[in-house]
């Protein structure tokens, strides 16, 4: 089984100034052998965070971190399956009175649709995705 990062991870690691190369390198001390992906949508949240960077430096620094996933990691798009499986669950967990970010619902079918787990800080949004194995860093 492989697992997605969600942008919680990633964003903790970049403020705590880390560049991507060590933040993988301790993903992967804790998962071993299992391949690390990105969700396009982590992507998005990476650059909506780069591009409201407070300073020029700051904006660099996101900028170079992005750049380095982009190296080292697979990115997995949003397919029509992960787009028609992620309207499912969001009109079930509706239905229920469940609401949760649309991108983090995405990366969670994604991880999903690809048999994977996703890692994350924020296990709360991704626990309310049926069937998804959470991994809490």
């Amino acid at each position: 089984m492989g697992v997605i990062l969600d942008s919680s991870i990633l964003i903790t690691a970049e403020r705590k100034g880390n560049n991507a190369r060590q933040m993988l390198a301790a993903v992967s001390s804790q998962l071993g052998d299992t391949e690390i992906a990105l969700s396009v949508l982590t992507l998005l949240e990476l650059a909506h965070g780069a591009e409201r960077a407070d300073t020029l430096e700051r904006k660099r620094i996101r900028e170079q971190f992005i750049g380095e996933l982009l190296t080292a990691l697979p990115v997995h798009a949003i397919t029509a399956a992960i787009a028609l499986r992620t309207g499912q669950i969001d009109g079930a967990n509706q239905a229920k009175g469940m609401r949760l970010p649309l991108a983090d619902l995405l990366i969670g079918v994604t991880a999903l649709e690809l048999g994977y787990g996703v890692a994350t800080r924020n296990v709360r949004h991704f626990h309310m995705i049926p069937g998804l194995s959470v991994m809490r860093f």
